[in-house]
């Protein structure tokens, strides 16, 4: 059982990976028309950007996870001081969030920056 969902779970990561890769050919094919160069830089800013706030979600998911079962553990250890590993999780929770939330606002600013505004 364990190996066919290992397969199965294998197999979801390797779409996930082609997809990008697939539409950034196509988009690099889009640009090297005649007469639009400006199709390449953005082209290559969508990849990144969708490459970097994946990598944040994944990293700051990975992050909660390991907060969680580290208060988790604590309260089942002593759940006299459940108030006080539930406030300090909650505090915690919210910083590794705004990790993600500044991915996102460094890509969105990188998609929504023009480098041809100033010609």
């Amino acid at each position: 059982m364990k190996k066919a969902f290992y397969t199965f779970l294998m197999s979801l990561v390797a779409m996930a990976l082609a997809a990008p890769v697939a539409m950034a050919e196509e988009m690099a094919e889009a640009a090297a028309a005649p007469g639009s160069g400006k199709g390449s830089v953005y082209a290559i800013v969508a990849l990144g950007g969708a490459l970097g706030i994946g990598l944040a979600a994944l990293g700051t998911g990975i992050g909660q996870g390991i907060a969680t079962n580290g208060a988790m553990h604590g309260i089942s250890r002593n759940p006299g001081a459940s108030g006080k590993i539930m406030t300090s999780m909650i505090i915690g929770l919210a910083m590794i969030e705004s990790l993600a939330i500044y991915a996102l606002v460094v890509v969105l600013i990188l998609l929504y920056a023009n480098p041809y505004g100033m010609f």
